[in-house]
């Protein structure tokens, strides 16, 4: 597998220093993993995202507490 390039997600960083990072794969798929396991990788294409995010943000758009 060729090296991925990880992004830190911009909500990612608070007191604890949990950090949520993503990649795309050649293939197009989606690559999810947490600064605390990141041997642990989600795999995912862009609909599977999409509809994470448009889950975790619910009706009112994220979480602040």
């Amino acid at each position: 597998m060729s090296e991925l390039t990880w992004q830190k997600s911009t909500f990612s960083g608070g007191p604890q220093g949990e950090c949520l990072f993503i990649a795309t794969a050649p293939d197009g798929t989606m690559r999810l993993r947490e600064s605390d396991e990141p041997r642990t990788v989600i795999v995912t294409g862009p609909e599977g995202l999409a509809a994470l995010l448009g889950h975790v943000r619910g009706p009112r758009g994220p979480r602040t507490t």
